[in-house]
């Protein structure tokens, strides 16, 4: 799909750490494993991926669980591992288990609406407790050397927003880059994305700030670079449905044309992805997943919700495996 000139910057460092392109996979829970993260990664167009946020007293307390979604390789990086927590001693201790397990950037979570982060005081509810925000952020800087990021949303409520004061906490207490969700922790996902908070926090600091929210397709990633002039673009929800999203992002970021993917592509993209995951995950994990995504990458393809549906009546993740091949072959015999 052709385009106008783009609008790129190349030179985006987080500390001393260069994001090339300056596209961001933003952290999703139960969503950016190793798997998805490498998915990514391979297709191209992405300047740093966000591991799904860990909780710091799971990863202090080496919980059998919290350490499974630790796990990655070299060819992700460079890679974000996100934590979350309320207690400014645990998260500075966690954040030293990160930089020790090789994380090119931490980054703190103070954007989570969930109600369970909420009601420990984690999370998004930090907008709403500057002081305890500011005492995370200088302890977490304090305990190691790596680049450390801060991600918010702009407040609890409409009538709360704190996020500028939250961004120059950030800025002083020594974090090298924020990223902005422009929804309050009350909306959650609804309602639109104020982009035009994104642009006054980037007038407001000196350090890179990242901006996310509502960037659906790779025209979404360009209108956000020029009406916020922000560093970085942080994309999520939309990399369920397309991951080539950054990689046509990236081409118009460059002022360069992006093609959409063939069904030989998409077919080929769930291979690769399912595959890793029967080889790491157990019958039901595995079982779960493919579904899951399933549902996500066939979005938009003709036919996709009879595959779907059919998908609900299997029951092993080799056979959702053949309903997929079996999908895509008869229309690419078509």
């Amino acid at each position: 799909m052709a385009q106008e000139a783009g609008w790129y910057t190349p030179d985006v460092f987080v500390g001393s750490l260069r994001i090339d392109p300056p596209l961001v996979l933003a952290p999703m829970a139960g969503i950016t494993d190793r798997d998805f993260r490498l998915l990514v990664r391979r297709l191209g167009g992405c300047g740093l991926v966000s591991m799904e946020f860990i909780s710091s007293e799971g990863l202090l307390r080496q919980r059998p669980s919290t350490l499974k979604m630790l796990h990655y390789v070299d060819e992700e990086r460079p890679l974000a591992i996100q934590v979350y927590g309320a207690d400014p001693d645990r998260m500075a201790g966690a954040a030293r288990l990160v930089e020790e397990m090789g994380a090119d950037v931490c980054d703190i979570n103070m954007g989570c609406p969930a109600n369970k982060v909420l009601k420990g005081c984690a999370g998004a509810a930090l907008t709403g407790d500057l002081p305890l925000a500011r005492r995370i952020v200088a302890a977490v800087r304090a305990a190691i050397r790596i680049p450390l990021t801060v991600k918010f949303r702009l407040g609890l409520r409409e009538d709360r927003k704190t996020y500028l004061e939250l961004g120059r906490i950030c800025q002083d207490e020594g974090a090298q880059a924020v990223a902005l969700h422009a929804r309050t922790a009350s909306q959650q996902f609804s309602g639109d994305a104020a982009w035009e908070h994104i642009a006054r926090l980037k007038e407001t600091l000196d350090i890179p700030v990242i901006g996310n929210g509502d960037v659906t397709t790779p025209e979404d990633a360009l209108r956000m670079s020029r009406e916020t002039a922000c560093d970085a673009v942080m994309i999520g929800r939309a990399a369920l449905t397309n991951p080539w999203v950054f990689q046509q992002s990236a081409s118009l970021l460059a002022g360069r044309d992006y093609a959409l993917p063939t069904l030989a592509e998409r077919h080929r993209l769930m291979r690769d992805h399912f595959t890793e995951v029967l080889q790491r995950e157990d019958e039901r994990t595995s079982l779960h997943k493919l579904r899951k995504f399933t549902g996500w990458y066939t979005h938009g393809i003709p036919d996709g919700r009879c595959l779907r549906r059919q998908l609900s009546e299997l029951s092993t993740a080799q056979a959702v495996m053949d309903a997929v091949d079996a999908f895509f072959a008869e229309r690419e015999a078509a």
